[in-house]
C-alpha cells in the first residue's frame, strides 16, 4: 500500500489561519495543554507533529466550531483543500441542565466564568456530573479527511487539532460550545439558575454590540486576561458571606479538591507507539516488540 506521508508539497496560500505559535509546544491555557495531552495519549503524537507545520505554516483555510462537528478547509499539495471533519458527540440537553445546576451551586465556578474564564477545577466538575469534557477513547472521535492518506490522523487532521487547541486559548468557551453550548446560551442559564440560588435580580447585559470573550495576551501569558467590568458583573450576583461567620473556612478550597492530581491512564507502551519502530541499524521491529513486552513486563510493578 502506498505511504502518502511525505506526498508532495503543500501549495502555499495567503490569508491562512496560521499558527501563533512559532516554535515549541502549541497551546498556553490549561484547555487547549490538556486537550492535546489527552490526544497524544492516543499514540497520536507522530501524526500531530506531521501537522504542525501546516498549522504554522497557515495551511488551514477555515475553521468552523458548531455543537458535536469541528470543520475545516486545509490547503495540501492539490489544487482543491481538503475537507476535515472532527465528530465528537454533544452532551444531551438533560446532562447539561444537570452540569449547569451544579454550576449555579457554587459561586467560585459562576464568578469565573461569567467573567469569562474556565477554572482548572471545571475539568473534575464535568466528571463528577458525568460528563467529562475531554475525550476518553480515540473512538469518540470521528474523524474524516479527503485526501490520499490512509492514516488517521493524516497532516489535515493533525493540522486541524492544533489549530482548535489555539482556538481554545482565543475562547475558552468553543469547547463547552462543541460540546453542545454556546457561550450566550450558557450564561444566560447560569444567571437565570444564580438568580434562583440568591434570590438576586439577573445581571445586566452588556450594552449592544459588545463583546465579553477575553483575548489572548500579548506577552505570552497562559491564561486569558478577565476584565475588572467582567469580573464586577460576575460578583454582582453572587451571595456575600460576612468574614467574621466565615474565618474557620476563609483557607479552605472553595470547591473539593481530589486526593491526587488527574492522571490519563494509559498502557506502559505508550512511548514506544508514539516513536515508531527504530532504524534497522539497530534492530528495526524486532527490537520494537522486544522492548514492548519489556514495558508490559515492567509497568506494573512500577505502579
Amino acid at each position: 500500500m502506498t505511504d502518502f506521508a511525505d506526498y508532495g508539497r503543500p501549495r502555499k496560500v495567503d490569508g491562512g489561519l496560521r499558527a501563533r505559535s512559532a516554535r515549541g509546544a502549541i497551546g498556553r491555557s490549561w484547555w487547549s495543554r490538556r486537550f492535546l495531552e489527552v490526544l497524544e495519549s492516543f499514540a497520536l503524537g507522530t501524526r500531530l507533529t506531521r501537522g504542525r507545520s501546516y498549522a504554522r505554516a497557515g495551511q488551514v483555510l477555515r475553521l468552523d466550531i458548531a455543537p458535536g462537528l469541528v470543520s475545516a478547509a486545509v490547503q495540501g499539495s492539490r489544487a482543491q483543500p481538503y475537507q476535515v471533519s472532527i465528530k465528537l458527540t454533544p452532551f444531551p440537553a438533560a446532562l447539561w441542565a444537570r452540569v449547569e445546576e451544579e454550576l449555579a451551586g457554587q459561586a467560585f465556578f459562576s464568578a469565573r466564568l461569567l467573567a469569562g474564564d474556565l477554572p482548572d477545577e471545571l475539568e473534575e466538575l464535568f466528571v463528577a456530573a458525568g460528563a467529562p469534557l475531554f475525550p476518553a477513547d480515540v473512538d469518540e472521535l470521528t474523524q474524516r479527511c479527503n485526501c490520499p492518506d490512509f492514516a488517521v490522523p493524516c497532516k489535515h487532521l493533525a493540522a486541524t487539532f492544533y489549530l482548535l487547541a489555539e482556538a481554545f486559548d482565543a475562547d475558552p468557551f468553543e469547547l463547552l460550545h462543541w460540546r453542545g453550548r454556546a457561550r450566550a446560551e450558557l450564561l444566560d442559564r447560569l444567571r437565570a439558575r444564580r438568580a434562583e440560588v440568591t434570590g438576586a435580580a439577573l445581571l445586566p447585559e452588556p450594552g449592544a454590540g459588545a463583546s465579553t470573550a477575553p483575548s489572548l495576551p500579548d506577552d505570552g501569558g497562559s491564561d486569558p486576561p478577565v476584565s475588572p467590568a467582567g469580573a464586577a458583573r460576575a460578583l454582582a450576583g453572587l451571595s456575600v458571606t460576612p468574614l467574621a461567620e466565615a474565618v474557620d473556612r476563609y483557607w479552605l478550597p472553595p470547591v473539593p479538591l481530589p486526593d491526587r492530581p488527574p492522571r490519563l491512564v494509559t498502557g506502559p507502551d505508550l512511548l514506544l507507539r508514539q516513536l515508531g519502530p527504530p532504524a534497522p541499524a539497530i534492530g528495526g521491529p524486532g527490537l520494537l516488540e522486544r522492548l514492548r513486552r519489556a514495558y508490559r513486563a515492567f509497568g506494573p510493578a512500577d505502579r
